[in-house]
């Protein structure tokens, strides 16, 4: 039984996303429908966590517009993500950087790997 749901899931995995990390800054491009239009829309930010593995794997990115801390999480091999490209590459040495949510302006940042 195990054996078939894991290679339904094989065959379902995206195969075409770059390679990032925690730490990194990204920008998902998301398919978002709004009637019968359909457009696509760019979240950039750094990703603070990925987790589980497989077909249910997540990731959560966090960007500070005007003011307010905005996280949005999703799902790797979700069909409304268009694409990832990862911007920087960032240091860190945590697997979970919720500490960043408590900081702001330049303490926020995340080293760079040059």
């Amino acid at each position: 039984m195990l054996d078939i749901i894991k290679q339904i899931e094989a065959e379902q995995i995206k195969t075409d996303l770059p390679a990032f990390n925690v730490g990194d800054t990204v920008k998902v491009h998301v398919r978002i429908k709004e009637g019968n239009r359909e457009r696509i829309q760019v979240f950039e930010g750094t990703v603070l966590k990925r987790q589980n593995g497989g077909l249910r794997e997540t990731f959560t990115v966090r960007r500070v517009a005007y003011n307010v801390g905005v996280e949005r999480t999703f799902p790797v091999n979700a069909p409304i993500i268009e694409k990832i490209e990862v911007v920087r590459r960032g240091k860190v040495r945590r697997a979970k950087l919720f500490y960043l949510r408590d900081r702001v302006g330049k303490a926020a940042k995340v080293k760079e790997i040059r």
